[in-house]
């Protein structure tokens, strides 16, 4: 039996952009935390907070949660990021999924972290659709669905999330919501460990003693075009980002 990733609880510091002044601002707060001039950055974002802009509420919310410039202040982190979050804005769902999960700040409840995270992962946010696929695999919140587990991690491995991928191939390997297939876990493992994750290249030896020269040529062939093709993909988004950026420099 091969291990599998469990859940992932950090988001990068990001933001969705859109063409609007409020985004203007956000990304200039954002600008400023990330360099870590938090005053100048609460600066930016307090006023967008008080409009009840999701985004800023989300950013106010870490700069609460982890005492950034100010002393830490988990209730109030809590009550930004529900407010962003009663928005459907996605790095809110996520981390307040990960809020209830863990049961500090609020009463752990498992379901309702399933359901704020499943939000998030609908929203096409890999580190979340891989987090959705954990709990359908291990009952967390939900009742244990191998099938569902396969078909979010799935969503994450396509757009190049490494843990989805690595998860998704030992689901192949154990044949558990998916038909068994060495070749798929191969493939998966092969993709996974082309970004350099040490755990998919010694499952991918395991994969190889079990194939054929001719399927590991045949599979590997498939895994270089398709990796190929999701780091195309990947390098489109972030240009189309960097464009949008632009337009507020």
């Amino acid at each position: 039996m091969k291990k599998f990733m469990s859940l992932v609880t950090v988001m990068i510091i990001a933001c969705s952009t859109s063409f609007s002044a409020n985004s203007a601002d956000l990304e200039k707060g954002i600008f400023e935390l990330n360099r870590g001039e938090f005053k100048r950055a609460m600066e930016e974002f307090k006023p967008l907070v008080e409009t009840g802009y999701a985004p800023a509420q989300y950013q106010m919310a870490l700069i609460y949660q982890n005492g950034w410039g100010l002393p830490k202040n988990k209730e109030k982190a809590l009550e930004l990021m529900s407010m962003a979050a009663e928005q459907n804005y996605a790095d809110a769902l996520f981390s307040l999924s990960v809020i209830y999960s863990e049961g500090e700040v609020v009463e752990k409840d498992l379901k309702k972290a399933f359901q704020l995270m499943e939000k998030a992962a609908k929203k096409d946010i890999p580190s979340a659709q891989f987090n959705v696929g954990v709990m359908y695999a291990n009952g967390t919140g939900v009742n244990k669905d191998f099938y569902q587990a396969a078909q979010w991690y799935k969503k994450a491995a396509r757009q190049n999330y490494v843990l989805a991928q690595f998860n998704l191939a030992g689901l192949y390997f154990e044949g558990d919501g998916v038909e068994q297939s060495l070749e798929q876990s191969y493939l998966w493992n092969y993709i996974a460990a082309k970004s350099g994750y040490v755990p998919a290249q010694k499952s991918r030896d395991i994969d190889e003693h079990k194939l054929s020269v001719k399927q590991i040529q045949e599979t590997r062939e498939k895994a270089e075009a398709l990796y190929a093709n999701l780091v195309e993909q990947q390098e489109l988004k972030v240009k189309a980002r960097e464009a949008s950026n632009q337009l507020f420099n």
